[in-house]
C-alpha cells in the first residue's frame, strides 16, 4: 500500500539540488515580487488578519478549508479541538491559519526543488514579507512521511479531547490508497458518507485503547457548532471531498518531486561516469536506465490511481467545493475534464491525476518524463493490462488517453497518431 510504502531518503541538501542554496521559484516568491512592484496589496481584518486577501492572491478558495485539531504542527500551543488549525490549498500551494497566531504559514511547490516553506508576520507594519524556512520544516517534511524530499502530507493520529496525539497507539499518512477507517484521525470532517467509517470528529482517552473507539460519533457530520465556534472562520465546513483531493494531491507532489531529484541524481553521477571512461555524454548504461525507470514507476502508478481505496457509499461533501473544484482545469472535445469527481466508487471519474498539467511535471527531467509517457501510453492504449492496472477498465484507458490528446501540452508525437481531428 502507498501510504505505508517506505522510501529511502534523498540527498538533496546538495548539488545537484542544493535546496538550501537554490533561488525558490514558486506562487509565494512570485507573490512577494508583485507585492514589492505594487501590484499586490494584501489587506488585513480584524481576526482573520492577511487570511482572505492571501487566499484570494494566490487563488486559493476559502471552500478548501480543512480543519485540524491535533496538535501535530509547530503552532501546537495554539491548536486544539475549539481552535483548529485550517488549512486551505490550491494545485501550487498550501496555506495554514491558527486563529489569534501572529503568523499565517505557507508550504509552495517549486518545480525543481519540491516544498518551500513560508511562514508570513500578522503583526508587523510596513510592506508584507514572506520568510522562507529550511531546517525546522524539513524535520517533518523532509523525511520518510513526505517520500524523502521536501513535501507534504496528511497526517492521521488518535487524538486525545485537549488535541495532544495518542502516538503509542500508532499513525497514519493518507493518501487515495488509504483504507478510510484509517484517514483524518485529528481532523474536523463534514459530509455524508454512509455506512463507511474513519477516525474524523473523533476524540479518546489514554487509557482505553484507541484503536477500539467508537467510530458512529464521528461519522456523517454535516454540522461542526456543537464542537466549536464557527463563527471565528472563513467556512463553517471542513469538507470530506475537499480532504480526499488534498491528500491525494499532497502525495502526487511528492512522487513528482522525488522523481524529478532521482532523475537528476542519476544523470549526474552518468556524467561523472562517462568523462571518467571516456565514453560520450549521452551514454546511459543499464544501471542509470533502470534508476531512472524505477523513479518513473511510481508516478505512473500514482498518477493512474493504481492502489486506490474503493467508496462503498457514496460522498456527499457539505460546502460548494466539489463544483468549484470540478470547474478548473482543461476540458477535451466532449467536455471531459480530469477533474470531475466520481464520489461513488472512486475519486475521480477519470483516474488520471489532474497534476499531470503542473509545471513540476512539465519541468522533469526529459529522461524520466520520457519514461512516464512511455508507460502511461502502455497502459491506456492496453498494451500492459498488469495487476496495478486491472481498475482500469477499457472505457477508463480510452477517455483518459483521449482527454490527454486533447488538452495536454507537450506530449510525444506517438501519442498524436491516430488521433481524431
Amino acid at each position: 500500500m502507498w501510504s505505508s510504502m517506505a522510501l529511502a531518503q534523498v540527498d538533496f541538501e546538495q548539488p545537484p539540488i542544493d535546496y538550501l542554496k537554490a533561488q525558490p521559484d514558486d506562487v509565494i516568491t512570485k507573490l512577494q515580487a508583485r507585492i514589492d512592484a505594487g501590484e499586490v496589496e494584501l489587506k488585513r481584518e480584524r481576526g482573520l488578519g492577511y487570511l482572505r486577501s492571501v487566499l484570494d492572491a494566490l487563488n486559493v478558495p476559502a471552500s478548501s478549508q480543512a480543519l485540524v485539531y491535533s496538535k501535530t504542527s509547530f503552532q501546537l500551543r495554539r491548536i486544539s479541538p475549539r481552535t483548529p488549525r485550517a488549512i486551505y490549498f490550491g494545485d501550487e500551494v498550501y496555506v495554514g491559519w491558527v486563529r489569534g497566531s501572529d503568523v499565517m504559514e505557507f508550504s509552495a511547490v517549486d518545480p525543481k526543488l519540491g516544498a518551500n516553506f513560508y511562514t508570513l508576520s500578522q503583526n508587523e507594519t510596513g510592506r508584507p514579507q514572506f520568510r522562507r524556512h529550511t531546517h525546522t520544516c524539513l524535520q517533518c517534511h523532509g523525511s520518510s512521511l513526505t517520500k524523502g524530499v521536501p513535501g507534504h502530507m496528511v497526517r492521521s493520529v488518535y487524538s486525545k479531547a485537549d488535541g495532544q496525539p495518542v502516538l503509542g497507539a500508532g499513525t497514519y499518512r493518507s493518501d487515495h490508497t488509504s483504507p478510510l477507517k484509517e484517514r483524518w484521525g485529528g481532523w474536523y470532517v463534514t459530509g455524508q458518507h454512509g455506512s463507511q467509517r474513519h477516525l474524523g470528529n473523533l476524540f479518546v482517552n489514554q487509557v482505553d485503547n484507541p484503536r477500539e473507539a467508537d467510530l458512529d460519533s464521528g461519522a456523517n457530520v454535516t454540522d461542526l457548532k456543537p464542537y466549536f465556534r464557527t463563527a471565528g472562520y472563513l467556512s463553517g465546513h471542513s469538507d470530506i471531498v475537499a480532504l480526499m483531493v488534498l491528500e491525494h494531491q499532497t502525495t502526487m507532489h511528492n512522487l513528482i518531486t522525488r522523481a524529478n531529484f532521482l532523475t537528476q541524481i542519476t544523470l549526474r553521477d552518468a556524467a561523472v561516469m562517462n568523462k571518467m571512461l571516456e565514453r560520450s555524454d549521452d551514454f546511459c548504461s543499464e544501471s542509470n536506465e533502470r534508476r531512472i525507470n524505477n523513479a518513473a514507476e511510481p508516478v505512473v502508478k500514482y498518477l493512474l490511481f493504481a492502489g486506490e481505496a474503493r467508496l462503498t457509499a457514496p460522498i456527499v461533501g457539505t460546502s460548494n467545493f466539489a463544483e468549484e473544484f470540478a470547474t478548473g482545469g482543461p476540458r477535451d472535445k466532449q467536455e471531459r475534464s480530469l477533474r470531475e469527481l466520481d464520489l461513488r466508487g472512486r475519486l475521480f471519474k477519470y483516474p488520471c491525476s489532474y497534476l499531470i498539467y503542473s509545471a513540476a511535471f512539465d519541468e522533469l527531467p526529459a529522461a524520466v518524463k520520457t519514461r512516464i509517457y512511455q508507460r502511461l501510453w502502455d497502459v491506456l492504449t492496453g498494451e500492459d493490462t498488469s495487476e496495478d492496472f486491472q481498475h482500469l477498465t477499457p472505457v477508463d484507458r480510452q477517455a483518459i488517453l483521449a482527454i490527454l490528446r486533447d488538452t495536454k501540452q507537450g506530449l510525444p508525437e506517438y501519442w498524436r497518431r491516430g488521433n481524431d481531428e
